[in-house]
């Protein structure tokens, strides 16, 4: 129950950071006006992001009083959590731009996202290398950066509409971090998800025959492997 509690309290904590995130976001893209970034610079973006949502989780792990006082049970959950966060984003992002690429005959002017899976990896470890590092040093996640995502969000957690508007969200987040955990324990148990999710698509819109002449099966994309 502790565990279910903190993953809530988490959602909610990804769901305003995700919103104040996209207003950096937009201003950045309104001071680029427009111009189209490089592979470079989305994953130097994300690292960015990733760090600053780590280190403001971390800041949930230590007592309000003494930030070099950790608290263990929310230290481990929080990294598991994290770990089951990311993992669910970069299926999504997997998932997203298979989608537009299979579909992108039928739709020509949809361009697919710029993904690097290697690159998503490497950011996804380096985070959690850093949310480790804050465990062993914690006096450095305190930065200025930090703290104003920290107090920005509990004082937008504790307005009263914004409030139960991202605890809404926070909801569903914690329904997805709670269905990649069950996967996740179904596949080590019988080495298939207990749920998958499966999208299909055809090619322009008709049918592929095989060479028997019948008709292809869409093909299944699972959100865990």
């Amino acid at each position: 129950m502790k565990f279910i509690d903190f993953a809530f309290r988490l959602g909610v904590i990804f769901a305003i950071f995700g919103f104040l995130w996209g207003i950096l976001h937009l201003i950045l893209g309104i001071l680029r006006a427009g111009r189209p970034k490089s592979i470079v610079e989305v994953y130097s973006l994300k690292f960015v992001q990733y760090f600053f949502l780590v280190d403001v989780t971390f800041l949930f792990c230590v007592q309000k009083d003494n930030a070099t006082v950790l608290l263990p049970n929310e230290l481990i959950m929080a990294g598991l959590i994290l770990l089951l966060y990311f993992t669910g984003k970069l299926q999504n992002q997997q998932n997203q731009s298979l989608l537009i690429q299979v579909s992108g005959n039928s739709v020509p002017n949809m361009q697919p996202p710029l993904f690097n899976l290697r690159a998503e990896v490497t950011v996804i470890v380096l985070s959690l290398l850093i949310f480790v590092a804050f465990a062993m040093y914690p006096l450095y996640a305190q930065n200025p950066v930090s703290i104003w995502f920290y107090d920005s969000i509990l004082q937008i957690e504790k307005t009263p509409v914004f409030g139960f508007i991202f605890k809404v969200i926070g909801f569903f987040v914690l329904m997805g971090i709670l269905l990649k955990l069950v996967n996740g324990l179904s596949y080590l148990l019988s080495g298939a998800p207990l749920i998958s999710v499966q999208r299909s698509f055809r090619n322009g819109g008709n049918n592929k025959k095989d060479n028997n002449g019948d008709d292809n099966k869409f093909d299944d994309f699972e959100e865990i492997k």
